[in-house]
């Protein structure tokens, strides 16, 4: 047997053995933890506590608790999104991603906006922190998306893919965002955009890997309003628009040269009453000096070409003026339209009532709730498909000052009142006992006058059934008693006004 390769095998054991103590000296500095990103001195970690409605049946309420991304922006101010902040019971701060929680204060929110500053009291939260700058970022900037993950900070790129004008994701107002691409999963908002040292934006939403981001501009924007007392809130164009791609259509109207502008197709009534200056048939060929194409962009000096929805937005806030210039009966003449300030309850079918209970009234086992997107989305992420088309369809129509809401019959707790209506749900209320229904309160009001003792429901033209009829007095009041008993429902009406 040949014991060479057997010695030779032991001897480099032992050199090994022997020289591991320096090999393990030698390796110590490549395990140096690597240079500290600043931004661990910017970005915070927020804990928002909740109560979560359900809508379906608004008198049961649970707790919900999300965390999310701010960042430090001034003296004891962090800046994140609206998200998750309604309806808020605590929210807490955390630096350094683990470690120590501080009790938070929301000291301004704006639902519209999607924006949210928070402070707190305890001194040694702030020690350490540092506020970055919102500056927009350049066309070939390198892009990272940041956020602490499990004690550490992620950082990972992002690709641009270009400004769009899309509805806010807690309203429905238009203005720009930022719409990039991103390995990075499970964003839950508010998470800085970096571009070159500073924070071009904020994640707002994201989808597989597409993610929309509120840019600086237009925070720094809204902040700087609120600091120095002119922010309103944010206006828009409560007037729709067509392309105008007929130029059969702009013959129809005699525009002269080239064809050019969007054509207005519908004016409602203004949500603050004031008298409107725009006309169905308009034809807007710019607005504040920028000129309006067939499609209905124009070409921003920041965001390239965008849609004129991003010109109530840029700016300017609501009670501001915006000069159009139109083409109107047969002559050009420039129009002062001042923007309304957009409001949830500007639209028939409101988009939230954020930090409200949901309002409901049971009367015998009938349920009445306000018609809410809220309530629509209670069909799940895909509400805007598979909500009922009745439904939704009011969501397209104009708010006038004769119909301000609507009322829905919800459901039928089932009750001996109200056999023979146990199926009949999502029925939008037109008249109670005669009286025209636009609240809660009316219906409240309507049942004291019952007609020859019975109270008479009718519904709006085209649902199941057109009127419901049931017995007024004391066998109502029996009912709903026994309904409340049997469900666990506390109390029979939740009222805002």
């Amino acid at each position: 047997m040949n014991l060479r390769p057997v010695i030779f095998a032991a001897a480099a054991l032992a050199l090994a053995i022997a020289a591991a103590p320096t090999a393990r000296a030698q390796s110590q500095p490549a395990q140096t933890p690597a240079v500290e990103s600043p931004w661990t001195r910017s970005i915070v970690t927020l804990e928002v506590a909740r109560k979560q409605y359900d809508f379906l049946q608004p008198w049961n309420t649970r707790n919900r608790s999300a965390v999310k991304t701010g960042i430090v922006i001034g003296p004891r101010e962090v800046l994140t999104t609206a998200a998750e902040m309604f309806d808020r019971t605590l929210v807490r701060l955390q630096k350094d991603g683990a470690g120590e929680w501080w009790v938070g204060e929301v000291t301004w929110v704006d639902y519209h906006a999607n924006l949210a500053l928070v402070t707190t009291e305890a001194a040694a939260f702030w020690e350490g922190l540092e506020p970055v700058e919102l500056r927009t970022a350049a066309a070939d900037a390198a892009l990272q998306i940041a956020r602490w993950r499990q004690g550490n900070l992620e950082l990972r790129r992002a690709e641009f893919t270009c400004y769009v004008v899309r509805e806010a994701e807690l309203s429905g107002i238009n203005h720009v965002m930022l719409a990039c691409d991103s390995d990075i999963v499970g964003l839950n908002g508010g998470e800085p955009l970096i571009a070159n040292g500073h924070c071009a934006g904020l994640v707002t939403t994201q989808s597989g890997r597409a993610c929309t981001v509120t840019p600086a501009s237009l925070i720094r924007s809204i902040l700087e309003a609120r600091r120095q007392g002119a922010y309103r809130g944010l206006g828009y164009f409560h007037w729709f628009w067509q392309p105008a791609v007929n130029l059969d259509s702009l013959a129809r109207l005699k525009l002269p040269g080239r064809p050019r502008g969007v054509i207005v197709i519908e004016v409602p009534e203004r949500p603050d009453g004031a008298p409107t200056v725009m006309k169905v048939g308009d034809i807007i060929l710019s607005i504040d000096g920028f000129e309006v194409d067939t499609s209905g962009n124009y070409r921003d000096p920041e965001f390239g070409r965008i849609l004129i929805e991003n010109l109530s937005t840029r700016g300017k806030w609501a009670g501001d003026e915006s000069r159009l210039r139109v083409w109107r009966d047969g002559q050009e003449l420039e129009v002062a339209y001042r923007l309304p300030k957009y409001e949830f309850t500007n639209a028939l079918v409101p988009a939230a009532r954020y930090d409200t209970p949901p309002e409901y009234l049971i009367v015998g086992g009938l349920v009445f709730v306000p018609l809410t997107d809220e309530f629509l989305q209670s069909w799940g992420p895909e509400w805007k498909r598979k909500a009922p088309f009745r439904l939704l369809y009011y969501r397209n129509q104009p708010r006038t000052r004769e119909q301000p809401a609507l009322i829905l019959l919800s459901q039928m707790l089932p009750d001996p009142y109200n056999i023979g209506y146990q199926d009949q749900r999502l029925l939008v209320v037109q008249k109670v006992n005669g009286q025209p229904i636009s609240r809660l309160s009316q219906i409240q009001q309507a049942l004291q006058q019952p007609v020859q003792g019975y109270h008479q429901f009718e519904f709006m033209p085209g649902d199941a059934i057109k009127r419901l009829v049931v017995k007024a007095g004391e066998e109502e009041t029996e009912a709903t008693a026994r309904v409340l008993k049997r469900y666990g429902i506390r109390e029979a009406r939740r009222l805002a006004d």
